[in-house]
């Protein structure tokens, strides 16, 4: 018994220093990353925010923005309705160039919403402070109802809800099939891809054959939701290419909008502001200019890693610092923690420097 003390002995010398290195990495991490500052959003006003004080003058016609009606996960019991930022900056991207627009949703009425606190910004307070969209989206027209002629385009604003209503409705299916059929724009962001799975063209094929899109993928869905399979209807990225779609599936929670014609769709939250714009240009018009916001501007440097590099994505985040541009660290730290998640490591680890040298490009 005595000759097994000194491998007790180093086993728990080795297992405090591991203990030691792990605390010690933890602290290093967090100091890496912005001290929190508290600022309070939830009174924005649209006309404090410069993108929205001065809005196109021209009207430019009417855009219908569709929203989900459905509250609860399937059988779990959860909470669930539109993701709140997927609808606000679709919204003030249409409005602030020249756009009438309309809310509609499967049942009508008051639809229920997600509200992510750690995702809110100005734009999403000065939407909810904003009596004329708050009356658009409390009282939202039943499909139904809707006069599908008034509308230039249709956008599909994502939300799990949408996984169950928006497919089976014959109503969304009538007016995307005549959308595409007469050229007008249809655009769908995250899971509001859905309204597309059950829609026909005039001959009876699915729409989707042979059409490029994206949407919530299947890795960023079983990552956060392990059983997504027994809990939706199907898993999206799936069912579309079961229609006939040619997938297109950019970087985990990361921007990517994918343009086939007049149909343009959004792989996830992070894609709400190029897809909004990229369906202004689709109408014939340029896109006003918008600041970039931090969150934008950090997956953009994720994007230039995937595709050229370290280097060149320490080059982008040296612009943006030189240039005084928002900057959110924060989010690649996540995407740090994502990686190392699905054990990749090499690449968690080249994040790690991102968020290191992002601090010492913007913090001196």
């Amino acid at each position: 018994m005595m000759k097994k003390y000194p491998i007790l002995k180093w086993s728990l010398i080795s297992l405090t220093a591991l203990i030691f290195l792990v605390v010690g990495f933890g602290y290093w991490f967090i100091s890496l990353l912005p001290e929190s500052i508290s600022r309070d959003y939830s009174k924005t006003q649209s006309s404090e925010i410069p993108y929205l004080a001065k809005t196109v003058t021209e009207s430019r016609g009417k855009i219908l923005m569709v929203v989900t009606s459905t509250g609860t996960m399937g059988s779990t019991g959860k909470a669930t309705g539109y993701e709140l930022t997927e609808l606000s900056r679709a919204y003030h991207v249409f409005q602030a160039n020249g756009f009438e627009i309309d809310i509609a949703s499967p049942l009508g009425g008051n639809p229920p919403v997600v509200i992510d606190d750690e995702d809110m910004g100005p734009y999403d307070y000065a939407f909810l402070n904003d009596p004329e969209a708050q009356s658009k989206v409390k009282n939202s027209i039943a499909m139904k109802d809707v006069i599908a002629s008034e509308y230039r385009a249709v956008y599909f604003a994502g939300g799990k809800g949408a996984m169950y209503d928006f497919p089976e409705d014959s109503h969304i299916q009538s007016l995307v099939s005549n959308y595409l059929e007469e050229d007008k724009v249809v655009g769908a962001v995250c899971h509001g891809p859905a309204a597309l799975v059950n829609v026909k063209s005039q001959e009876g094929n699915s729409i989707l054959q042979g059409r490029q899109v994206c949407s919530f993928t299947n890795s960023e869905e079983l990552f956060l939701i392990p059983d997504a399979e027994v809990v939706f209807p199907f898993l999206l990225q799936t069912k579309l290419e079961e229609k006939g779609a040619v997938f297109n599936d950019g970087t985990m929670y990361l921007n990517n909008v994918v343009q086939d014609g007049n149909l343009i769709t959004g792989q996830n939250p992070w894609s709400t502001w190029e897809m909004a714009e990229t369906m202004v240009k689709q109408l014939g018009y340029t896109p006003k200019h918008r600041d970039k916001s931090g969150n934008e501007n950090a997956g953009n440097v994720l994007a230039i890693y995937e595709s050229e590099g370290i280097d060149r994505s320490k080059e982008q985040i040296k612009n943006l610092a030189i240039t005084s541009q928002e900057f959110n660290r924060t989010l690649i730290a996540m995407h740090s923690i994502v990686e190392a998640m699905q054990w990749e490591l090499g690449r968690s680890i080249d994040m790690i420097r991102l968020v290191s040298y992002s601090k010492s490009q913007f913090e001196g």
